[in-house]
């Protein structure tokens, strides 16, 4: 008889835990704990549960939930079905989320009550939506609600022994959309194959890190990134390979983290620097002990100034980087065994990182020629790795620009210095050219991080008469402190004067804001930034 093939499928990811009977529980806030076994069984009803609503291979079954046990279930369930999940976005604005639920073609939807008013908005413009479902916390369906049902209810009445088939590895699992903060939300999506490579190869890179970074199986997985956004970028897949305790804390709110932080033990978070910020300035964690929590911060360059309050409390904090494109990790800023302690290390955790396993990076012109690695010559990043979308759903021009050359384009710009380490400068459309001079905007915002009085800053080029454009600073005050806008200036024309930066790239306009916007992931949107400035 042939051997078996053994495609690389989702399911496969449940392998490990079965097989080594974790004993580690998955938490949702104060409301459900779960055994894995419990959590395989309760996989197998949604599958059940699914299936007796119509899902079959190829639908798109869409969820709207905060980080939760039910989401979890979905990340498996759905795909195993040989359906593909759509993790749809909630604070996208509604016309953005009714053309991303429409375009996907999701035909179930699972929501939370929450968000049940935000789809009545938009429900006549989802045709092709066919049946809801509730996701409650109290088992309660919202008044109203015209759908089949509610999850638990759904989940008790369904077969636990549903087995799910196999089918081919190249199968799409997942969608969902960019965050669209120029034109409208592009649609990626990624197979079974994809999603096991990018778990096995984010794992090795997590359990062989060095002198910090590393995970084992005993650790406790808290994620404070949305699980709608690129997977939570794997994470989620990459604790339950594992068999780790998982924790999913709802909505973020600083109390209810703080609480499930110090209850259960939370060992391994990410996050963008928004949220950590707001953690660190929280009061529920000014007493916590913070030693032991391993924070990867994703989705926006990682502040020096940040990075330096986190050690402050004991958090193993360092970057990571990727894109919704590329599933998302393409690189960590693990720090190597021969970096030096202080400056060099906190270089190294601030950076882009090193490669991942089986991630192919290149600092090339625009001529697709390579760079040298010494750390001086900028250029686009591009990538190759077995886990990076194959363009964009439906939009085969965006597609041919996005892989032009036969490489991932990720528009950012970087270098690469002699020790291997990945900086990006800036994304190429936020580069700011000041009098003939490039100024870095990224540079610029770790620099003025590190001032003691600011708590955040975004720095955006505005046109400008003379010098063609001219960097602006945008600076909010930390918690409990006065920040004076030329305090700011002052530091960084002292900044000027030791060569850390140029004098060119010393802003003119610093001005003291209330917040800095941002996108529905908690990135700066520099466009909206821009507009402010200028309007």
């Amino acid at each position: 008889m042939p051997a078996h093939a053994y495609p690389l499928l989702i399911k496969q990811l449940l392998v490990t835990p079965i097989q080594q009977a974790s004993g580690a529980e998955i938490v949702y806030r104060d409301l459900r704990r779960h055994t894995y076994p419990e959590f395989i069984t309760r996989i197998a009803r949604l599958g059940s549960a699914l299936t007796r609503l119509g899902a079959r291979p190829g639908m798109r079954i869409a969820v709207l939930d905060w980080d939760s046990h039910r989401y979890l279930e979905c990340y498996f369930a759905v795909p195993m079905l040989g359906a593909v999940l759509m993790t749809a976005n909630p604070r996208l604005a509604p016309e953005q989320l009714a053309y991303t639920l429409d375009h996907s073609g999701a035909e179930i939807l699972l929501v939370h009550p929450d968000f049940v008013p935000l789809v009545a908005q938009i429900r006549a413009r989802l045709p092709k939506l066919q049946t809801l479902i509730a996701l409650p916390d109290d088992g309660m369906i919202p008044p109203g609600f015209d759908g089949a049902g509610e999850y638990e209810a759904l989940l008790a009445g369904a077969d636990p022994g549903f087995v799910f088939p196999e089918f081919d590895e190249n199968t799409t699992a997942t969608q969902f959309y960019t965050t669209g903060t120029t034109g409208l939300p592009k649609g990626v999506s990624f197979s079974h194959r994809q999603i096991v490579l990018h778990t096995i190869t984010l794992m090795a890179n997590l359990m062989l890190a060095s002198r910090n970074g590393r995970l084992s199986r005993e650790a406790v997985y808290m994620p404070l990134t949305p699980m709608f956004h690129v997977h939570a970028w794997g994470m989620p897949y990459v604790a339950t390979l594992a068999g780790m305790k998982q924790v999913y804390p709802g909505r973020y709110a600083p109390p209810t983290i703080a609480a499930l932080y110090a209850r259960e033990g939370a060992t391994f978070s990410h996050c963008v620097p928004t949220i950590l910020n707001m953690l660190l300035a929280a009061p529920e964690f000014a007493a916590l002990d913070l030693s032991g929590w391993q924070v990867i911060i994703g989705g926006s360059a990682l502040p020096r100034g940040l990075a330096e309050a986190a050690l402050a409390r004991g958090i193993d904090v360092y970057a990571g980087y990727g894109m919704s494109e590329t599933c998302p990790v393409l690189s960590l800023a693990q720090v190597k065994p021969d970096v030096a302690a202080g400056e060099d290390e906190l270089r190294a955790r601030t950076s882009a990182g090193l490669p991942s396993v089986l991630v192919e990076l290149r600092i090339v012109d625009e001529a697709m020629n390579d760079l040298p690695h010494d750390g001086a010559h900028p250029g686009e990043v591009v990538a190759r790795a077995p886990h990076l979308t194959a363009g964009y759903v439906g939009n085969e021009a965006a597609s041919e620009v996005l892989w032009a050359g036969g490489w991932l384009h990720t528009g950012d710009i970087g270098v690469i210095g002699a020790d291997g380490y990945l900086r990006i400068t800036d994304r190429a459309k936020d580069v700011i050219k000041t009098g003939g001079e490039w100024v870095s905007s990224l540079d610029l915002e770790d620099l003025i991080s590190r001032h003691a009085d600011v708590g955040e800053v975004a720095v955006i080029g505005v046109p400008d008469a003379k010098w063609g454009e001219r960097p602006v600073a945008l600076v909010v005050a930390k918690a409990g402190h006065d920040l004076d806008p030329e305090s700011v200036r002052q530091f960084l024309v002292a900044a000027a004067a030791r060569g850390a930066i140029s004098r060119f790239a010393v802003p003119e306009r610093i001005e003291l804001v209330a917040a800095l916007d941002k996108t529905s992931v908690g990135k700066l949107d520099k466009k909206r930034l821009r507009a402010r400035v200028s309007g």
